[in-house]
């Protein structure tokens, strides 16, 4: 098991985007392809419907969109990106890296690229590694997008998987300035790569430790098993991060966790003591959308008009690896 956290930040976040794909898939599709129902899904999941890439539309195309929002909206300028993180576990190939495809479609000539695979917590481990950019001098301007296609590995004939997932993407800019304390505020990670076999997708070894995988190319996961370490462990994660942050419970506006089940939402708000009515999700009309799952709540509120700067929120992903990854944010970005 390890842990790492920084609480130093020089890191502005000034432009949000999102994209999901134009198909539904509605509980009422699902029902006609797997032994299942709109009310048990509903009250197993909190899902109602996601978005499905089209068969030619990958993770790329929908991080190209996610940032021509983000363009679109903000009047933000591209081409002086330093870096690019691409949060992904269904990069379009494993080499050209989903970051170098959208540092192709923007023409950012002075910009690194790297593809980042933490899972549902790949948003936020991002950012974390956005934010050591811009802390560093290595980069003053780095965008950071979480994007999955997760319909591509999902196994359609598994109820149990084939109801949770979907596809989308969202992106954050973030930009280092200097004389103000950033908006990242503090940040906590932990790995329990024994769990790992709970919930995988095959690669060149179809082992991981003694565990022999299943079901070549698809998600696997052990339902029961991820939900027991996730509303067993997330919320001593929930309380390192505020203590580090010297915070308590009453003082944030908001909590984002990753969109992965709404009994999971609901299981760690019950014991981190978190108001309900104060979480952002994403999953009711989208699913689970892994990496995605977190941007596009904090983008649904933007639109909605729930964010205001000032506002402290909480965003903390988890999912396969075991993997944990948390950060407070000071929301200081203004209403496009």
């Amino acid at each position: 098991m390890t842990q790492s956290y920084s609480l130093l930040s020089n890191a502005r976040i000034t432009a949000i985007g999102s994209y999901v794909p134009e198909s539904i898939l509605s509980n009422a599709d699902l029902e006609k392809m797997v032994e299942t129902d709109h009310e048990w899904i509903v009250r197993r999941t909190g899902i109602e419907e996601r978005r499905i890439a089209a068969p030619d539309e990958f993770s790329s195309d929908l991080c190209i969109q996610a940032v021509a929002d983000l363009q679109r909206r903000y009047d933000v300028q591209l081409d002086d990106v330093d870096y690019i993180i691409v949060a992904t576990t269904t990069p379009d190939s494993p080499f050209p890296s989903t970051s170098a495809r959208l540092q192709q479609a923007f023409g950012m000539n002075c910009s690194g690229a790297i593809d980042l695979q933490a899972a549902c917590a790949g948003f936020t481990a991002a950012l974390q590694n956005a934010n050591g950019l811009l802390l560093s001098g290595a980069a003053r301007k780095v965008l950071v997008v979480g994007a999955d296609t997760m319909s591509k590995i999902t196994d359609y004939t598994d109820r149990s998987t084939c109801i949770l997932f979907g596809d989308g993407a969202g992106a954050l800019l973030l930009e280092a300035e200097e004389g103000r304390e950033g908006d990242l505020l503090a940040s906590y990670s932990v790995t329990t790569g024994s769990g790992g076999h709970h919930v995988y997708l095959t690669g060149l070894s179809e082992v991981v430790g003694e565990h022999k995988l299943e079901n070549p190319g698809k998600v696997v996961q052990n339902g029961r098993e991820v939900y027991k370490w996730a509303v067993g462990t997330v919320p001593e994660g929930v309380e390192k991060l505020l203590e580090r942050a010297h915070l308590q419970v009453e003082d944030l506006d908001w909590f984002v966790p990753h969109s992965a089940n709404l009994r999971i939402v609901e299981s760690i708000c019950e014991r981190t003591g978190i108001p309900m009515e104060r979480s952002l999700v994403s999953l009711v009309k989208y699913g689970n959308t892994s990496s995605a799952s977190i941007p596009l709540a904090l983008d649904l509120a933007v639109r909605e008009g729930r964010l205001e700067p000032g506002q402290l929120m909480l965003l903390y992903g988890f999912g396969a690896g075991l993997t944990q990854a948390g950060v407070i944010v000071r929301w200081s970005l203004p209403k496009a």
